[in-house]
């Protein structure tokens, strides 16, 4: 017994000693420490009087960066420059075995990236736990630089993983179009803030959106992701939607925003998108190439922290004849230099290399007017550009090679790492990336946020025609539905099976489109806007039958002109629930709902129409701004 009391006695002498040698003798003959401002101490300061950048958060960002951009190596600076998609377990590990994805640990530690977008949804807590893993990771590399997770829209109800992911656990709201039709700027800037919330909580601090695109041409396939075909509102719906997710300033509390699709992705020629080689062109028959600028503008005005390019060539306009993600006239010359932009430039998805699985080719570089060069070709012309970023790209060794055959300039790279660590910074990253799993499970979809998507949905739902105001619906009713959730119908009125025994008729549709074949073409609803025989012979049949209620999701502009002459009201949404659009339907809510594009009235229309040009179809069936109430 006496033994370990002597032992346990020298091993405290042994504390003792180490702790007086390291902390207290080395201060013995100085002057005490000085308290200065913000609570520094002079023991706070390094030798050069100065704290240490890297270290203490109440050094200036611009010092911070310096010092660490100082210590990186080419091969980390490059690792910085390129933002691809990471995998995702369901239970919240990390994906280490993946057919197109590469290992996790593979990315952060043996490639140094640490910018990352995840495509799938967990439940919060497994989804922050992943996050958390992910940067317990980035703590094994050399200077434990932490990750940026990103995310495309993951609050509505498109399910597109090029462009975006259903709801799942978070709270659901209708598309950036259904905002733009409940014309309610701080309703924008309510979801935007609820939606940074959720994003914070499990960790997502770059939001890959807004869309400042407008909708000037009806057949493209991404409507639903804008606010619409006027630049004036969507100028308005952009600058909020920025303010709710980075507040007046980038800060720890902030999302980050990637505001896309600069300098304006609308005017796709034929409506076809430029994901794909035959829909690379933007045209701008009607001169309106300004005009698309405009929510750009108050996007830069609102602070937007970065900006991504679209793949779209331009054409019939003074810059070169390639992709807007290796045009220097139109990233240098007109977002650096004319508007001064000085954030983060991140390319579109893509750009540099095909997707390959097994050697086999499935999805090509969207590399639209430098097809001819090589990935290191591609890479040099976009940085040049003035490009910062390379999306959906995870080879940095191509850069590295690069600059140490002196293609490149290291300079010129450290350009961009600078303004990509300035964003770290200033999300609170280096000081604290680690987020809390009770706290992400009490945020994500609580109730109060599930309220307010619900109420933003009711607010979007636009009345189009109420012949005879047969709405709203009163009285002990028995209806029919088709693409409506029996359990929920009857919770307002009686709902029967067979046709012959319903007073009113009420259908939901979703706005026609034609099936593309193709891995990814699938997923985006493009082509004609008209029904076609079979859909829109039953339709007419069931409204020549019984009074009918017709609810249209319109991701695009509908051409409906035999549908809405026969139905007996007729209604769009823009991403909205059964029970929302029933709650209008049975006057539990009065629509309010305005279009925030213009319905035509034939294809023949719409053809004629300029692409770049709002509201210009002639004699359109719902003018733009249309929407009764009751």
């Amino acid at each position: 017994m006496k033994i370990l009391l002597f032992i346990l006695v020298g091993l405290l002498g042994l504390v003792y000693a180490l702790y007086y040698w390291r902390e207290i003798r080395p201060g013995l003959g100085e002057e005490a420490p000085v308290l200065q401002e913000d609570g520094i101490t002079s023991r706070d300061l390094n030798k050069n009087g100065r704290l240490d950048p890297y270290e203490d958060p109440r050094c200036s960002v611009e010092d911070r960066v310096e010092d660490l951009l100082s210590q990186m190596t080419l091969e980390e600076k490059a690792g910085m420059m390129f933002h691809t998609m990471i995998g995702m377990n369901d239970d919240g590990t990390l994906q280490e075995r993946g057919i197109l994805m590469p290992p996790s640990s593979d990315l952060i530690v043996g490639r140094l990236m640490n910018h990352f977008n995840v495509l799938q949804t967990a439940e919060p807590r497994q989804m922050s736990e992943w996050y958390n893993r992910i940067q317990k990771l980035a703590e094994r590399t050399r200077l434990g630089i932490p990750i940026t997770i990103s995310s495309d829209p993951r609050h509505a109800f498109t399910q597109n993983p090029a462009t975006t992911m259903l709801a799942g656990p978070f709270s659901q709201f209708p598309e950036q179009t259904g905002l733009a039709a409940a014309r309610d700027v701080e309703l924008v800037q309510q979801f935007a803030d609820i939606a940074r919330q959720e994003y914070l909580a499990v960790g997502i601090r770059l939001a890959l959106h807004p869309m400042a695109d407008l909708s000037t041409e009806p057949r493209w396939g991404r409507v639903n992701g804008t606010f619409g075909e006027d630049a004036d509102l969507a100028s308005e719906m952009t600058a909020a939607y920025i303010r709710g997710f980075q507040g007046e300033q980038l800060s720890a509390q902030s999302v980050a925003c990637m505001t896309k699709h600069f300098p304006g992705a609308g005017p796709q020629k034929d409506g076809e998108d430029a994901h794909f080689p035959y829909g690379r062109e933007q045209v701008y028959p009607g001169g309106k190439f300004e005009y698309h600028l405009k929510p750009f503008e108050a996007a830069l005005k609102a602070g937007t922290a970065q900006i991504m390019p679209y793949y779209g060539v331009p054409v019939g306009l003074p810059f070169e004849k390639v992709g807007f993600g290796f045009n220097k006239d139109v990233i240098t010359g007109l977002l650096r230099e004319k508007y001064g932009f000085d954030g983060v430039v991140c390319t579109a998805w893509m750009l540099i290399n095909p997707v390959k699985v097994m050697g086999r080719e499935l999805i090509p570089a969207k590399a639209w007017g430098a097809e001819h060069l090589s990935a290191a070709g591609r890479i040099q012309k976009a940085i040049e550009a003035g490009v910062d970023q390379f999306g959906g790209e995870a080879c940095p060794e191509v850069l590295v090679a690069l600059v140490r055959s002196g293609r490149i300039k290291e300079a010129r790279i450290d350009q961009s790492v600078r303004r990509l660590l300035r964003d770290k910074f200033r999300l609170g990253l280096f000081d604290n990336p680690y987020v809390d799993p009770d706290f992400a499970e009490q945020t994500v979809g609580n109730p109060e946020f599930r309220k307010v998507g619900e109420l933003a949905q009711r607010k979007s739902i636009v009345l189009l025609k109420n012949e005879k105001g047969i709405l709203p619906l009163k009285g002990e009713l028995k209806i029919y539905v088709e693409n409506i959730n029996p359990e929920t119908a009857s919770q307002y009125a009686q709902v029967v099976n067979n046709l012959a025994d319903a007073d009113v008729a009420i259908l939901r549709l979703n706005a026609p489109y034609e099936k593309l074949k193709g891995l990814m073409e699938g997923y985006f609803h493009t082509g004609d806007l008209d029904f076609k025989s079979r859909e829109k012979e039953h339709v007419l049949d069931v409204m020549s039958r019984v009074p009918t209620i017709v609810d249209i999701y319109l991701e695009r502009p509908a051409v409906i002109p035999e549908i809405a002459e026969q139905s007996a009201a007729l209604l769009a949404s823009f991403g909205a629930n059964d029970g929302a659009a029933l709650d209008v339907i049975f006057g539990k809510f009065a629509p309010q709902g305005k279009l925030p594009f213009e319905l035509p009235a034939s294809m023949e229309a719409v053809r004629r129409q300029k692409e770049d040009v709002p509201y210009d179809s002639e004699n359109p069936l719902f003018p733009f701004g249309h929407g009764l109430i009751y």
